[in-house]
């Protein structure tokens, strides 16, 4: 373990110290920043700081060092706080102690904002025992609180060295020993500022049914958390997945202050005033349900998949890349025949599968996502288990992934579409709000006669804009607010898609198993564990291959093109070249090429073709279009 705990256990006297040296210089901050930013580089030090994904919040000492890896479901309204303060001794025989001057020339109010941060949707069961295995950080409650510590009074817990009264105290042993004021980061007094109306609400919310914690998804488990952010957070937004690092928050005495309290926060902060009993519910929840972190290090994460280096064009992780690039041929070759196994016998589905799992939206010409490849597979066994093991072996295979089962009274109940709640200040999440990457797979084969009402047809709606548009209009009441998104979306149904899929392949089973879950179980069972992690890298690594085509090859794809419409104009469209261009595209990237071959435009032409002569052999036999 990296020696001296101090900066994990106690991070805020780490930075208690570099204020206490430097005073109200403004650069103290970039210090904190740059020491937390070198601890992290020792010995793997990333992987002992205790992570909120995995470690129940119980287990954790309040205003230690943790990390949470999570999606920006809001963003609220920017905070005030006072990052300097001032304390006068009011010390009598019996109570001495330090009070906040609000009149002090000194104080400094500084701004921050907050950030609604939920774990990520949809994550993968493999992705989270990844990480869980990775880390090191084993806590337990013995080493800080136990799991009742919310029954307990806050002056009982002698280990937690970092109550707003001590720290009061500290602030003042700063000011006697020459510097200025005191310092609110994390655990400061002034914490008071948007928590304190919690216990304002206490008597009033019936705290016995469950706080709706606003996940996208349902089922989803974790903690949310505000998290405070103090610089740079400009360039983060709605629906990133964030690695943070940050000082954890969850004294139980924020969510139960008295009025006095409650009165001298308003003080501190008028304009918490004007916050509706609504509003101040949800951007004040117990601290015991959505904790606090006070943000030190707050990386994007390009990817979730543990499996690989977290910034794929980083100098360091260019021997990673190219060491498994050189073996992706046989990789490839095993994925392609463990999912021929699993479409029932299907190899050119396979590859097509295959071609979907590792197309990404690389590039938007105006309003146009380029790169996107939903596919349906018709052709799925209707009242059988296919298409829900379908499904868990793509779970098994991509870190982020949902089943949407599409359902008349799911599509007439469900809430697809984030929409804004003005009364609560908050956005009220939906189904499509989900993180770039993810996996949707839509299950039509459930899908029985019946009437969509309007919320269905909106919802139908706003699944066909995902699919051609790779967008969802939120619902801000008075007007809609467009969300770019890439998201893969995969169709399973029995005929033809309702829904606008870019390709339509139909299943051509080559087998149909008596035990379908048996079946599908034995197919996994059957891969090594380490085949499988190199099925995970290579779909994930992929996605982020440069891709480019020569001038020489383009000029080849363009007579292709002339030649094919002169035979026949009615052969082929531009939009038809296009998806050509997007199933090379993928073709190249699945074998490990960067740049269009004249092999791989022939074979993405045969591949088309195949699937084609499917489709009208399939529209032959049942006398209908598919």
């Amino acid at each position: 373990m990296p020696c001296g705990e101090d900066w994990l256990s106690h991070p805020l006297g780490i930075v208690q110290g570099f204020f206490a040296q430097n005073g109200v210089n403004p650069d103290w901050e970039k210090k904190v920043i740059e020491y937390f930013k070198e601890k992290l580089k020792e010995n793997n030090a990333p992987k002992w700081v205790p992570s909120l994904n995995e470690v129940p919040l119980h287990y954790l000492k309040p205003n230690s060092f943790v990390k949470f890896r999570c999606m920006i479901q809001d963003m609220f309204d920017p905070e005030f706080y006072m990052g300097v303060y001032e304390t006068v001794n009011q010390n009598t025989k019996a109570h001495p102690q330090q009070e906040l001057d609000l009149n002090s020339p000194r104080n400094t109010t500084l701004e921050r904002q907050t950030f609604y941060c939920v774990p990520v949707p949809g994550e993968s069961t493999w992705v989270k025992e990844a990480y869980v295995n990775a880390n090191q950080a084993r806590v337990s409650p013995s080493t800080s609180y136990t799991p009742s510590r919310h029954k307990r009074s806050y002056e009982d817990d002698d280990d937690m060295d970092l109550q707003p009264n001590k720290q009061k105290d500290q602030h003042a042993g700063a000011r006697q020993a020459g510097s200025v004021g005191g310092l609110q980061w994390c655990g400061e007094p002034k914490r008071l500022e948007t928590e304190a109306s919690t216990g304002q609400q206490l008597n009033s919310l019936n705290l016995s049914s469950p706080f709706d914690l606003n996940f996208p998804l349902p089922g989803e488990k974790g903690p949310a958390c505000l998290v405070k952010v103090y610089e740079d957070w400009d360039c983060f937004k709605v629906n990133d997945i964030l690695e943070l690092y940050g000082i954890l928050s969850v004294d139980p005495v924020l969510s139960i202050l008295n009025n006095d309290e409650r009165d001298a926060s308003a003080l501190l902060d008028p304009m918490e005033c004007t916050d509706t009993a609504e509003e101040q519910r949800v951007h004040s929840p117990p601290a015991s349900l959505v904790p606090r972190i006070h943000v030190i290090l707050a990386q994007k994460l390009q990817h979730i998949n543990p499996l690989l280096p977290a910034c794929l064009n980083k100098e360091e992780s260019k021997t990673f890349v190219s060491s498994f690039m050189s073996e992706l041929s046989p990789v490839r070759a095993e994925l392609l025949g463990f999912l021929t196994h699993a479409l029932l016998g299907d190899s050119l589905a396979a590859e097509y599968l295959i071609l979907h799992l590792i197309s990404t939206v690389y590039t938007r010409r105006d309003v146009l996502p380029l790169g996107k490849f939903t596919v349906n597979l018709s052709g799925c066994p209707r009242n059988s288990t296919f298409t829900e093991h379908l499904y868990r072996i793509i779970q098994h295979l991509v870190p982020a992934s949902f089943r949407l089962q599409m359902t008349i009274e799911n599509m007439n109940h469900l809430k697809f579409i984030p929409h804004k709640d003005y009364t609560a200040n908050r956005l009220v999440s939906g189904l499509l709000q989900l993180p770039s990457n993810t996996s949707l797979v839509i299950d039509e084969t459930l899908l029985e006669q019946g009437q969509l009402d309007t919320p269905g047809v909106h919802n139908v709606t706003a699944l066909s804009n995902l699919i051609t548009w790779q967008k969802v209009d939120y619902d801000f009441s008075y007007h809609q607010m467009e969300f770019p998104c890439n998201i893969n979306v995969f169709i399973t149904s029995e005929g033809r898609s309702l829904l606008p899929a870019d390709c339509q392949i139909h299943l051509q089973p080559q087998l149909i198993p008596p035990n379908m879950e048996e079946y599908m179980n034995s197919l996994l069972s059957a891969v090594l564990p380490s085949v499988l992690n190199k099925f995970r890298i290579y779909l994930t690594l992929l996605r982020f291959l440069e891709y480019s085509i020569s001038d020489e090859i383009t000029k080849a794809v363009e007579d292709d093109f002339v030649e094919m419409r002169k035979n026949d104009p009615q052969s082929i469209t531009a939009d038809d070249l296009h998806q050509l261009l997007v199933v090379a595209r993928c073709l190249s990237l699945s074998a490990g090429q960067t740049t269009l071959s004249r092999e791989r435009w022939l074979r993405a032409k045969q591949l088309e073709s195949l699937r084609r002569t499917r489709l009208q052999q399939q529209k032959c036999v049942n006398g209908n279009e598919l």
